[in-house]
């Protein structure tokens, strides 16, 4: 295996209009922001705006790591206290049948060390995920191209989003049957309906980690949420299944995920700038530096998650020097995050503050005392079965059978001709 490279500020390579492409993007989201505002009466996260759970939860760092992965926060052995909010990545608020491509959002609290500019006096890390290896785009410029036609249907004719959903995924079944996949049509409402617990979670873009290089990951472990891979969630009738999955989970078991570095050994193989290309396990593999648990716990209140997402962000430029984001999209989240932000505290006149401890912000567990929630929020157990669109009647079913098939094929052979790499 050859060694990891190592960081230096030159590794990164600046696109000559890349101003003008991230100015489209604040342009793009802040038409969300404003759209789904009016809508509420209350702004709410531009992208990741669905909460599906948050966790009280703790990392604990690994002792005797070699060299190469005892970096950063991970330089040093220890336990922190953490928050992991589990989402969707639309800035509209939408019926969990259709589905979508997941988030996780980690917050490591009381880290110090040499810090991110715009995060100073700050003592938090963050680790923004999606539940797949690859971004959906190779380049900022792709992703605003994406992003321009989600800003025009946000808030608008959920019916029709169902509908497409189903048929995005039939078409992504008919690819994956075939031996490929394709995040477009995930990214469309074709994605896998699967649990939120049991996904794993990568970072998809590269990071510093310290003198090197490299992606994280975020994978189950333990028995109670390790079960749950791949584990289909009907959402037929059920607006928020992927909330009413995680609290029956969560209610009663403790959970447990492994914490994982990929370094970059190759340069070339496992580029920095484009984020459709997944590292090859077989060059680097990902390696255990800590673990994340979280005890049993009230995942979802109405108005108390509600509370700690109006108070909180996310960034990937919280955090310190040695985790620096790498790569185009990262450096155009930078100021994009920012000023979803700031968008959300101005009009909600609710300032946003970094939190020190857990005990500082709303949850419903306080004290490991789990208060009775409205029944309509708590489920009676964890539903499983088919995906939602197997619940349909059987002639409706037919029809949306060969519709889909019908768009699988159209899809496949206009994507294949794209090269997507999705």
């Amino acid at each position: 295996m050859k060694a990891p490279i190592a960081y230096r500020p030159d590794i990164e390579h600046r696109k000559p209009d890349e101003d003008e492409t991230i100015g489209g993007l604040r342009d793009a989201l802040g038409e969300i922001l404003e759209t789904t505002a009016e809508t509420h009466d209350h702004a709410i996260r531009s992208v990741h705006a669905k909460a599906h759970g948050v966790l009280q939860a703790r990392l604990t760092v690994l002792s005797d790591l070699p060299a190469e992965y005892a970096q950063g926060l991970f330089a040093t052995p220890g336990t922190h206290q953490a928050i992991m909010r589990f989402s969707t990545n639309p800035g509209d608020i939408l019926d969990d049948f259709i589905a979508l491509p997941r988030g996780l959002a980690v917050k490591v609290l009381d880290v110090e060390g040499a810090r991110l500019a715009g995060s100073e006096g700050e003592s938090v890390q963050d680790f923004v995920m999606i539940n797949a290896p690859v971004f959906s785009a190779p380049s900022a410029k792709a992703f605003l191209a994406n992003l321009k036609l989600l800003a025009k249907t946000t808030d608008r004719a959920q019916w029709a989003k169902k509908g497409l959903s189903a048929a995005m995924r039939g078409a992504e079944t008919l690819l994956e049957t075939a031996g490929a996949q394709s995040a477009t049509l995930q990214g469309l409402g074709g994605a896998p309906q699967t649990h939120p617990l049991g996904e794993t979670y990568y970072t998809a873009t590269p990071y510093r980690f310290g003198r090197f290089v490299a992606k994280i990951r975020v994978k189950p472990d333990s028995p109670s949420v390790a079960a749950l891979a791949g584990r289909t969630v009907s959402a037929l009738d059920r607006p928020d299944a992927l909330r009413e999955e995680i609290l029956a989970v969560a209610g009663s078991n403790w959970m447990g995920w492994q914490v994982q570095v990929q370094l970059c050994r190759d340069p070339d193989a496992m580029p920095i700038e484009d984020p459709t290309v997944e590292w090859s396990e077989d060059l680097s593999p990902f390696v255990t530096v800590a673990r994340l648990e979280a005890g049993p716990q009230v995942s979802f209140h109405p108005r108390i998650t509600q509370d700690f997402d109006d108070r909180s962000r996310f960034s990937p430029w919280t955090g310190l020097k040695a985790h620096e984001p790498l790569g185009e999209i990262n450096r155009a989240r930078r100021g994009v995050y920012a000023m979803s932000a700031e968008f959300r505290e101005r009009f909600n006149r609710c300032p946003i503050h970094q939190p020190r401890r857990l005990e500082d912000l709303p949850f419903p567990d306080k004290g490991g005392v789990r208060p009775t929630l409205p029944r309509r929020t708590m489920p009676d157990g964890p539903h499983r079965g088919r995906e939602g669109i197997m619940d349909m009647p059987p002639g409706a079913m037919l029809a949306l059978g060969l519709g889909a098939a019908v768009l699988g094929f159209v899809l496949y052979g206009t994507l294949s001709r794209r090269g997507d790499r999705g």
